[in-house]
């Protein structure tokens, strides 16, 4: 499954839970029962509602908590929580450890930036207007909810694949916010800090569109901004709304919830770049094409001699790299060629099912790379492995056909 956020309105912690429980309305008592077992006192009051605009229906989630005076000692929660005591509180809670992990990931980012805006500690930064219960309960209720989605997508199999996430650009947002540390500019500071590579449009319209909870599940959540070509089917659409009001647009999240198109086996993205230099030496070029091969998120390299501009030889090259590491692969390419410029595209690939094996032949251990072909299998010898052996071209094409042959043998039995 992949869930995409459109932040028609912005995003926020509320809104987040409304619209994943709008498209996901039989996730609503287990929810429930996650954040009452977050400690969420029995005076705190937790519902949802219908809500209508001039424009969308929607679900709209809230926490009304009671004067501080209602509360029973016990139950309150102090407005500035030290992180580390948080911590301590969901790791004491009856959650499940998928659960507990997500909500205490969550408050870690946004601890992680909190400290880094006010010079602090990560455990001794406190959180304020954090620490309420009502923002306990949308940590605790996002995590819930990206846990259970996550269940429903892998059906509790731990080699099956988790849920996916994107998110459209992002409204900016303007003017100023009332904080525990006065007013400060929208963007937070720290939401900045949790947004740093995200997407923005400005549309002109004042006020706080994501807040640093927001922020926070879209960092976590690991959302990618990067369309993809690749075939869906729209399974399920959601509408959570905020608490203000926006002239002229709906202050909503949307989400819609999309299944994966079946694809043969094998079948996935990745990103084709190319470019051409002609200005750098061949043996620096080579080396620089080396160390690009040995990126990480790069799958092939290609060189082909071309002539450029004015008639100049020059040199095309073509890489195909992980679409997750895309802009890692752009710095790479700038920081090791002399390049000014680079074309990309996400591409879709299907690849042969294939595995190595190891099979000996005249007493030399030759690893054999076996791809299931339509109908048949073909096996290739290593061609590293024929590097020492002796007697010219026949005595390798005589050991090649024979560690093929035998790993199809094999593979027969």
């Amino acid at each position: 499954m992949h869930i995409h956020l459109d932040a028609v309105g912005g995003v926020a912690g509320d809104m987040f839970i409304a619209a994943m429980l709008d498209a996901f309305p039989d996730l609503r008592d287990g929810m429930l029962a996650a954040i009452r077992a977050a400690g969420l006192p029995a005076q705190v009051h937790v519902g949802f509602a219908e809500h209508q605009d001039h424009a969308l229906t929607g679900l709209r989630f809230r926490v009304i908590e009671p004067r501080v005076a209602e509360l029973t000692v016990a139950a309150h929660h102090h407005p500035h929580t030290p992180f580390a005591d948080i911590r301590a509180h969901l790791q004491a809670c009856a959650l499940t450890a998928a659960v507990r992990t997500h909500a205490i990931e969550i408050f870690s980012v946004l601890a992680e930036a909190e400290a880094k805006v006010h010079g602090k500690t990560v455990d001794t930064v406190s959180f304020h207007e954090l620490g309420e219960w009502d923002s306990i309960a949308d940590i605790v209720g996002a995590a819930y909810l990206i846990d259970a989605v996550a269940l429903a997508e892998t059906g509790a199999m731990p080699d099956a694949v988790a849920a996916t996430w994107s998110v459209g650009s992002l409204p900016l947002g303007r003017g100023r916010v009332k904080t525990a540390h006065g007013m400060l500019p929208i963007p937070s500071p720290a939401t900045v800090l949790l947004l740093e590579g995200f997407e923005f449009t400005d549309d002109g319209l004042e006020g706080e569109r994501v807040t640093p909870t927001g922020a926070a599940i879209l960092r976590h959540l690991g959302c990618t901004q990067v369309a993809s070509r690749r075939s869906r089917r729209l399974l399920r659409t959601g509408i959570g709304f905020g608490t203000r009001t926006f002239p002229g647009i709906s202050n909503v999240l949307r989400v819609l919830a999309f299944e994966e198109a079946r694809q043969s086996r094998g079948s996935d993205e990745v990103v084709q770049v190319q470019f051409e230099v002609d200005d750098q030496t061949p043996e620096d070029l080579a080396i620089a094409l080396d160390r690009l091969r040995c990126h990480p998120s790069v799958l092939d390299v290609l060189q082909v001699p071309a002539f450029g501009k004015k008639g100049r030889m020059t040199m095309h090259i073509q890489l195909l790299s992980e679409v997750a590491d895309m802009e890692g692969v752009f710095d790479a390419c700038f920081s090791e060629t002399t390049t000014l410029g680079l074309r990309f595209q996400i591409m879709q690939r299907r690849k042969l099912a294939r595995a190595s094996t190891t099979v000996e032949a005249a007493g030399r251990q030759m690893r054999v790379k076996v791809a299931e072909r339509p109908g048949r299998k073909t096996a290739k010898v290593e061609a590293d492995d024929l590097l020492n052996v002796t007697g010219g071209r026949a005595e390798r094409e005589r050991l090649q056909r024979e560690a093929e042959q035998a790993v199809l043998r094999k593979d027969r039995k």
